[in-house]
C-alpha cells in the first residue's frame, strides 16, 4: 500500500463538540446506588467473619490480617455479584443509559463517512484470517454499504513462510472480490510496540484517509448489519469516541472451550448490562471490536513508554484500558453497546492456551499500576484500571487467606493442649444465638450465595423469557449445563488462582512475557503439556490435602473442594481440551449457544469456507508443504514473486519503511553472499532473520528468480530441483 494522497474526510476537531449525555447528578446517583451494595454486603459479611473468629479463642494479629483479606476478596466478589443483579433488572425493566438510546441511529445516513476495518496479525493461521475476512467483507457488501468501508490486513508476523502465505492469500482474495483497492496488506519491518505499535503505524500513515477504525483480533468475525451500526451509532453521536461492543465466544470444539462459550453467553448479557448502567460514558476500550474515531484517538491516544526496566517499564502491553482512559481525559465519551448483536470472537480451547493468554493480559494489568496516579485521568478511568489489577491480585491474595486459615487451625492444633482448659469465648454480637459450627457454615452460605446469585439471576432471567430459553435449547437443556458448568468452574477456579499467583509473583520478580501467537484450535492438550503446567500444581494438591487432614478431618471436608481441581488438574487439562468431550456434551444438551442452534449468516459463511477452501494457483504443489517451500515459491513462481516484489516496490515508496527496508536487507556484500547460499543450500541452511532479509530486498529477489530458471538444475539444492519436478518443467 502507498501512502494516501488525499486528506482526510474527518471530523474537524480533536475536542468533542456537546451532544446529549447523562446528567452528572444522574450519573453520581448511578454510582452511589450500585457501589453501595458491595459496600453494605462486604460490611455485614466482615462482621459476622470477625465475629466468627472472635469466638475461636479471642483475637490476634493473624486474625486481623486474615479478616483484612477476606474483606477484600468479598467484595470484589459481592461487586460481580453486584453486576449480575443490575443487569438482571435491566434485562427485564430496561434502562434509558444505553448508547443505542441516546439517538435515534437506524435511520442515520453514513455516506460522508469512511471506515477503515483493520486487523492486526502476528503468525495467525493465514487461512482462518483471510476466511474470516472474506466472511465479514461479504457481509458488509450484503448490507449495500460496502463502499463506505477499507480493509486493512496488518501484519507484524516475523516468520518468512508466513509472510509469503499472507501475501498469497490477500492477492487470491483481492482478485477474487475485485477488491484491490479496497483489501489491502501491509506487512512491518520492525513489530516495535507488538499490536498498539502496528495499529499506531497504521494510523501514522494512512490514518487520516478514514474518519473510523474499527479494529479486529485475528478470530474476530462480526456481521455487516453491527459494522454499519456501529458507523451509524458514531455519526448520530458526535461527542463519542469509542464504542466498545460486547464480543460474544462461537466456535467452541473442546469441553473447556464449549463450556467457557457457554458462560460467556448465559451470564455474559446480565454483568455487561450492569456494567453499563454505571459505567455510561465513562467505558472501557477491550481492544478489538471496537470502533472508534480516528482523529481524537491519533490525537490523543500515543502511548507513552513507561519509566523503568521491563516488565513494568517500557512498551505498555495493555494498551487498550489507557487508550480510553486518554480519551476520557480530553472529555471524548467511551461507551459501551452491551445491546448490539453481531459481535462474535473465539476463544482458548484449552485450560493451558487460556492460562497463557491470561499471562500476557496479567503484565500488562499490572504495569498500569504505574499509571493509576497520572496527571488529569477521570475517576473512573483510574476505577477501571484498579479493577483491572485486582483481577489478578485476587489470585495470590485468595491464595494467602486459605495459607492463613490453614494455620490458624494448625496453630489451634499444636497448642491444643494448652488453650483446653480456657473458657469459651461468647460472641460479641448479642443477636447470634447460633454454635460456632454454625456460624461458619452461615458466613460460607452468605459467601457462596455472593459467588452463585448471579447464575440463579442468569436462570431467573431465561425462565422469564421463552425465546431466550428456546435459543438455548430449553429449560431442561439450560439447567443441565448451568450445573455442570459450576462444577467446571468450581473444578477450575484453584487451578488458575495457583497459575494466576504464579505469573504474579513472576511479574513482580522482573521476569517478562514474550509475545507469540494465541493457539486457537482444539487438537487437545498433550499428556507432556499436561504434566509439565500441572505437576506443581499436583503436589500442592496432595501435599495441602495431606496436611489438612492430619490437623483435622473436619477441617479436610472443608477444604476439599479447593484441593480436588488441584489433584486433578493434569487428567481435567489433558480431557477437558478434547474435541471429543466437546462434541459429547453437545450430543448430550450441554453448552448450548443461540449461536450454535442457529448460526448467524456470517458464521455459517465462514464455516463453508474453512470447510471447502478455495486452492489458489499462486500457491505450487500441493505436497511440498514445508515452510521452506513457501520460500521457495516466492523465489521461482512467477506469480507469487511477482506479488511479493510488487509489494515490496510499494512498501519502498512509502518514508515510514524506506529506511528500515534497507536496514534489514543488510549491505551488498552480504546479500550476494545469502543468494548463493540460498540457491546452493535451500532456505533451511539460512536462520529466519537471513531468510528475511533476502525477502526484504527487491534486488535480490528479482536476481534469485531469474537466476533459479536459467541455472543448470545440478548446480540446485534438490527443493529447487523437486519444484521444476512437481511442475513437469
Amino acid at each position: 500500500m502507498s501512502p494516501p494522497d488525499h486528506p482526510a474526510e474527518t471530523g474537524r476537531h480533536s475536542q468533542p463538540p456537546r451532544g446529549p449525555t447523562i446528567a452528572p447528578v444522574k450519573r453520581g446517583r448511578r454510582l452511589f446506588l450500585f457501589f453501595s451494595i458491595p459496600v453494605v454486603l462486604t460490611g455485614g459479611a466482615s462482621l459476622l467473619f470477625a465475629d466468627l473468629l472472635w469466638r475461636n479463642n479471642g483475637w490476634s494479629d493473624g486474625k486481623s490480617f486474615i479478616l483484612g483479606l477476606f474483606a477484600i476478596l468479598f467484595c470484589l466478589a459481592a461487586f460481580g455479584c453486584t453486576h449480575g443483579i443490575y443487569g438482571f433488572f435491566i434485562r427485564r425493566f430496561g434502562d434509558r443509559g444505553r448508547i443505542t438510546q441516546k439517538a435515534d441511529y437506524h435511520a442515520q445516513d453514513i455516506s460522508g463517512s469512511s471506515t477503515a476495518i483493520v486487523i492486526p496479525i502476528y503468525n495467525e493461521d493465514v487461512s482462518r484470517v483471510f476466511a474470516g475476512l472474506r466472511a465479514i467483507h461479504e457481509a458488509v457488501r450484503d448490507t449495500g454499504q460496502l463502499e463506505r468501508f477499507e480493509f486493512y490486513v496488518l501484519s507484524d508476523s516475523n516468520q518468512p513462510e508466513k509472510w509469503i502465505e499472507e501475501e498469497t492469500a490477500w492477492f487470491q482474495l483481492a482478485r477474487e472480490l475485485g477488491g484491490f483497492a479496497t483489501i489491502h496488506y501491509r506487512r512491518r519491518t520492525n513489530n516495535e510496540g507488538k499490536k498498539s505499535g502496528n495499529v499506531r503505524d497504521f494510523l501514522r500513515a494512512w490514518g487520516t484517509r478514514h474518519r473510523y477504525m474499527i479494529v479486529l483480533d485475528a478470530d474476530s468475525i462480526m456481521t455487516g448489519e453491527a459494522l454499519v451500526d456501529l458507523v451509524r451509532l458514531m455519526e448520530a453521536n458526535p461527542q463519542v469516541g469509542l464504542i466498545q461492543t460486547v464480543p460474544v465466544l462461537v466456535r467452541g470444539e473442546s469441553f473447556f472451550g464449549r463450556a467457557q462459550q457457554f458462560a460467556n453467553r448465559f451470564y455474559g448479557p446480565l454483568f455487561t448490562a450492569g456494567l453499563n448502567y454505571w459505567v455510561q460514558d465513562g467505558g472501557n476500550y477491550w481492544g478489538h471490536n471496537a470502533i472508534m474515531r480516528v482523529e481524537p484517538f491519533m490525537a490523543h491516544c500515543d502511548l507513552p513508554q513507561l519509566p523503568g526496566k521491563k516488565p513494568f517499564g517500557g512498551q505498555i502491553l495493555s494498551h487498550d484500558f489507557v487508550e480510553a482512559a486518554l480519551l476520557r481525559r480530553t472529555d471524548w465519551e467511551v461507551w459501551l453497546a452491551w445491546d448490539l448483536e453481531g459481535s462474535y470472537e473465539e476463544g482458548p480451547q484449552g485450560i493451558i492456551e487460556h492460562a497463557q493468554r491470561d499471562r500476557r493480559w496479567c503484565q500488562g494489568n499490572l504495569q498500569h499500576g504505574m499509571l493509576l496516579f497520572a496527571k488529569g485521568l477521570r475517576g473512573i478511568s483510574r476505577l477501571h484500571l484498579s479493577l483491572g489489577i485486582l483481577g489478578y491480585l485476587s489470585s495470590p491474595l485468595w491464595l494467602l487467606f486459605l495459607l492463613l486459615g490453614t494455620w490458624l487451625v494448625a496453630r489451634r492444633r499444636l497448642l491444643e493442649g494448652n488453650l483446653s482448659d480456657l473458657p469459651a469465648v461468647e460472641a460479641f454480637t448479642p443477636y447470634l444465638r447460633i454454635g460456632a459450627e454454625a456460624h461458619g457454615l452461615l458466613v460460607f452460605g452468605i459467601t457462596m450465595t455472593i459467588l452463585f446469585l448471579p447464575k440463579i439471576f442468569g436462570l431467573l432471567d431465561t425462565i422469564c423469557d421463552p425465546a431466550r430459553r428456546r435459543s438455548f435449547g430449553g429449560l431442561a437443556a439450560v439447567f443441565s449445563s448451568v450445573c455442570v458448568e459450576i462444577i467446571v468452574s468450581t473444578l477450575l477456579a484453584p487451578v488458575l488462582m495457583l497459575f494466576h499467583t504464579k505469573f504474579v509473583i513472576s511479574i513482580l520478580l522482573g521476569q517478562g512475557v514474550n509475545w507469540g501467537p494465541q493457539k486457537r484450535v482444539a487438537d487437545g492438550t498433550a499428556w507432556s503439556t499436561a504434566c509439565s503446567a500441572h505437576f506443581g500444581q499436583t503436589l500442592v494438591g496432595l501435599g495441602w490435602g495431606c496436611f489438612a487432614w492430619y490437623l483435622s478431618p473436619e477441617w479436610f471436608y472443608w477444604f476439599v473442594q479447593v484441593l480436588v481441581g488441584m489433584v486433578f488438574s493434569i487428567p481435567l487439562s489433558v480431557w477437558f481440551s478434547r474435541r471429543s468431550w466437546g462434541m459429547a456434551a453437545r450430543r448430550m444438551g450441554l453448552f448450548l449457544t443461540p449461536e450454535e442452534l442457529a448460526p448467524p449468516p456470517v458464521l455459517r459463511h465462514l464455516a463453508e469456507l474453512e470447510e471447502a477452501p478455495c486452492r489458489s494457483d499462486l500457491s505450487g504443489p500441493a505436497d511440498l508443504g514445508s515452510g521452506e517451500s513457501l520460500i521457495v515459491r516466492a523465489v521461482i513462481d512467477p506469480y507469487v514473486n511477482a506479488v511479493h516484489v510488487t509489494l515490496l516496490r510499494e512498501k519502498a515508496l512509502n518514508p515510514e519503511y524506506a529506511g528500515e527496508m534497507a536496514a534489514l536487507s543488510g549491505p551488498q556484500g552480504h546479500s550476494e553472499e545469502l543468494r548463493e547460499r540460498l540457491l546452493a543450500d535451500g532456505p533451511g541452511a539460512l536462520s529466519a532473520l537471513e531468510n528475511l532479509a533476502l525477502l526484504s530486498d527487491v534486488d535480490s529477489m528479482t536476481w534469485l528468480h531469474s537466476q533459479v530458471w536459467i541455472r543448470p538444475a545440478e548446480s540446485l539444492h534438490g527443493l529447487w530441483q523437486r519444484y521444476f519436478l512437481e511442475f513437469g518443467a
